[in-house]
């Protein structure tokens, strides 16, 4: 069924390539930090163009091709953490956007942005690394039991999206959806068991700040 409304905007499109960082004496292969891009990036199937993943076994493919998340969630985060150093892209997510919460979002809804097409697929699967991007071991738990995770899109239609445009519901899910706000928690490939989660603060070397193209707009 057509059900074309707006929904929200697109207020950053972030993109990473996968790096080695040295965390509690090994090495994490990891793309968990995305920096936004300007003008307009192609989305294709399994990625936007510089984008990439670092553990395909637990993130990518045509099913978790685009991660979104909330400037909404930021505003939560930013007052519930007592924190002001956040910069889109800093959950790891390529699209920051207005609107879409995750309470709201079924899976299976689909939306236009630019001239791409998606479609909801699945709440995000929270891992260790987004812990390792927010220096914080607590972050994986706390997106999940506050059913802030953010969701998954898989592209329907590839085209070019940038900041600033438009996003419309041009389908709705199954009357009875799945709610994209249910979060599940889930180990990421060669994750740290409990005790290394339970580590009370990450290793300062492995924190990576903005370059110097990243918007601190948050």
């Amino acid at each position: 069924m057509s059900t074309d409304r707006r929904a929200g905007r697109l207020l950053s499109v972030n993109v990473g390539l996968p790096q080695d960082l040295a965390w509690q004496g090994r090495t994490v292969h990891t793309a968990v930090w995305k920096r936004p891009v300007a003008g307009p990036q192609m989305v294709r199937r399994l990625n936007i163009d510089g984008d990439g993943q670092g553990d395909l076994a637990g993130h990518g493919g045509e099913h978790r091709a685009v991660f979104v998340y909330q400037i909404e969630s930021y505003r939560y985060w930013q007052r519930q953490l007592s924190r002001d150093d956040f910069s889109y892209g800093q959950f790891g997510e390529n699209f920051t956007v207005t609107g879409l919460a995750d309470d709201q979002v079924c899976i299976g809804d689909q939306y236009r942005i630019g001239g791409a097409v998606f479609e909801v697929t699945q709440p995000r699967v929270t891992c260790y690394r987004v812990g390792i991007r927010m220096d914080d071991p607590q972050i994986p738990a706390l997106l999940v039991s506050h059913h802030r995770p953010g969701f998954y899109f898989r592209v329907l239609r590839e085209g070019p999206v940038q900041a600033g445009d438009e996003i419309v519901r041009v389908a709705s899910g199954p009357e009875r959806c799945r709610r994209a706000g249910r979060p599940r928690s889930g180990r990421c490939s060669a994750s740290p068991g409990p005790r290394a989660r339970a580590t009370p603060a990450w290793p300062r070397r492995a924190r990576r700040r903005p370059g110097p193209g990243s918007a601190r707009s948050p």
